[in-house]
């Protein structure tokens, strides 16, 4: 009788919690969408999200907001996407599809370029700014918080002052594949790791 009541008196905070599956992770491999984009430093985290993918056998679909794969490795589910949003609005999709699958923010995976580490280096954190990055920016705004986990992806920053935008949305030089190549490999490792 008086759960009754309290559900008569306070419907909102009886509602049934949907269960998370903490055997289930989103990979957000972020970038622009599009022929112009490809290939570019900026695309970095599309770059190593379809590395993953296709190392463990898997395809991508256009589906709502990004092309989308579903990996299954070592007993767990890898839902892994490139938001088809542009940069700017990542969070968008990000969050779309951590609530379509049900899973943890803190079994999210955003993966960036970064300009402040050198080329081919490799930054996990689990929270933190956005230092200056659109599409974390805009993770951020959407989540309403800073607390979760991202792989920063160094894109270097040889550059004349005033041509930021053109180094970031640029091509790799030919000097660069070899260091690109190999820091993306190692990105489908520490993707690998995240989830044991």
């Amino acid at each position: 009788m008086i759960m009754k009541l309290l559900r008569f008196l306070f419907p909102q905070t009886h509602k049934k919690q949907i269960p998370l599956n903490d055997m289930k992770y989103l990979i957000a491999g972020l970038g622009n969408f599009g022929i112009d984009y490809v290939n570019t430093r900026h695309n970095i985290g599309f770059d190593v999200v379809t590395a993953f993918v296709l190392k463990h056998g898997g395809s991508f679909v256009n589906a709502r907001l990004a092309d989308v794969a579903e990996v299954k490795w070592k007993g767990k589910i890898f839902v892994c996407i490139k938001p088809t949003t542009y940069m700017n609005l990542s969070g968008k999709a990000a969050k779309y599809w951590m609530d379509k699958e049900k899973i943890a923010v803190e079994n999210m995976l955003v993966i960036v370029d970064d300009l402040a580490l050198p080329l081919g280096t490799l930054r996990l954190r689990a929270s933190g700014s956005d230092a200056g990055h659109n599409g974390l920016k805009n993770i951020q705004e959407v989540l309403t918080h800073d607390k979760y986990p991202r792989l920063r992806f160094g894109i270097g920053n040889d550059y004349p002052k005033g041509r930021q935008v053109e180094f970031v949305l640029g091509k790799w030089k030919p000097s660069e594949i070899d260091a690109v190549k190999d820091g993306i490999l190692r990105s489908v490792d520490v993707i690998e790791c995240f989830a044991t």
